[in-house]
């Protein structure tokens, strides 16, 4: 599937997600997931705890 590059802030990233968190679970955590994983990448955080332990 081709992927799309979108240029957000942070407080957008943050409003994407409170809305996504209002979502069932089952449909939005691999979403939520994904973009967790792309802003700690871009933004030098390291990995949560959880994942490092995997």
């Amino acid at each position: 599937m081709p992927k799309i590059n979108l240029s957000l802030t942070l407080p957008e990233v943050n409003q994407i997600l409170d809305a996504l968190g209002a979502l069932p679970y089952a449909q939005v955590y691999e979403l939520i997931g994904s973009l967790q994983q792309q802003a700690q990448g871009q933004l030098g955080l390291a990995p949560a705890a959880e994942e490092v332990q995997k």
